[in-house]
């Protein structure tokens, strides 16, 4: 028992890890009023602008037959990956801010978009490299960061940001005046709050923390191995995360794990096929049994933000 828990828990972390940067990037951006579904595909390009930067990096110098620089084989993907997910942030509130688009629909098509966008890159990328299968591998830069059996230095960034998101929205002036952008707008821009401002600057570093979970996939918990739609639902997992957290940046470190544990518990199980991949759908199915129990008890803590998923019409106001 003792030896399957040494080896679950590391394992279990890593998983969760990703989830962990995506629900904390939403939850900033829940805040602020505006309800980004496309979440899943702000990751994925993240994760894809990551690798192009390591890619280009590696030939560089690994294909060149020179030394690696650390700082630059940690630096180059992090930036690209930062940048990726920063200008998808940008469409994003360009879209639904800006031009008052509907954010759901919004968000399901830079889902759409984010997929295809890294699938297209990503598959140029196998091309350009002659790869004999259809992935691509960056052991070099991956063992800057981290062993692979081991959560490494990025989750512990994850957790750091997710406290501090936490601490931001709870006890600094700025989160409070966040918070009442996400709840009343209207009430808000009355008292001198600039609305537009904050939900620019409230989404566009959700979706760069969000995409920093799309690195951390490939990087640690794929061992370094990019490969088209490798990701799986791990996006659409960080937003059920939000849920099932009720929009506390602190509790989604607990919740990530237990969803990686899950994620990774069937292959500690022996279950027939057909069984495993309803055993899939745990997460999903814990997520709705939390909404139900927050929903019948009806604290005001535990609910959105009354606009979220509303554009803003100043001109109602």
């Amino acid at each position: 028992m003792w030896e399957f828990l040494v080896s679950f828990i590391p394992r279990a972390v890593m998983q969760g890890m990703p989830l962990l940067y995506g629900s904390t990037g939403e939850i900033l951006t829940e805040k602020a009023g505006n309800l980004n579904l496309g979440i899943p595909g702000i990751m994925y390009v993240g994760a894809i602008s990551g690798v192009i930067g390591s890619f280009f990096y590696e030939q560089a110098t690994v294909g060149a037959g020179k030394p690696m620089v650390g700082i630059l084989a940690v630096l180059i993907p992090l930036l690209c990956c930062l940048l990726g997910s920063f200008l998808m942030g940008l469409l994003y509130c360009f879209l639904t801010v800006t031009l008052r688009a509907n954010q759901n629909v919004t968000g399901l098509a830079m889902t759409m978009f984010g997929v295809g966008f890294g699938n297209f890159f990503g598959g140029s990328l196998i091309k350009l490299a002659h790869s004999e299968v259809p992935s691509l591998t960056f052991a070099a830069t991956c063992n800057f960061f981290g062993d692979g059996k081991h959560p490494g230095w990025l989750a512990y960034v994850g957790i750091g940001i997710a406290i501090l998101a936490s601490l931001f929205l709870r006890y600094t002036r700025t989160g409070m005046q966040l918070r009442s952008v996400g709840e009343n707008p209207a009430t808000a821009d009355a008292a001198g709050i600039n609305v537009t401002r904050y939900k620019y600057v409230a989404t566009l570093i959700g979706s760069m923390i969000a995409g920093l979970g799309g690195l951390y996939y490939v990087m640690e918990c794929a061992h370094g191995t990019w490969a088209n739609e490798g990701f799986g639902d791990r996006g659409w997992l960080a937003i059920a995360l939000v849920i099932f957290t009720t929009w506390r940046p602190s509790v989604s470190i607990f919740a990530s794990i237990l969803f990686g544990g899950l994620i990774i518990l069937s292959e500690h199980l022996s279950l027939p096929l057909g069984i495993k991949e309803l055993y899939k759908l745990a997460p999903y199915v814990v997520t709705l049994v939390v909404l139900i129990i927050v929903s019948l008890r009806k604290k005001r803590e535990n609910l959105p933000p009354q606009s979220l998923g509303l554009a803003y019409f100043r001109e109602e106001r």
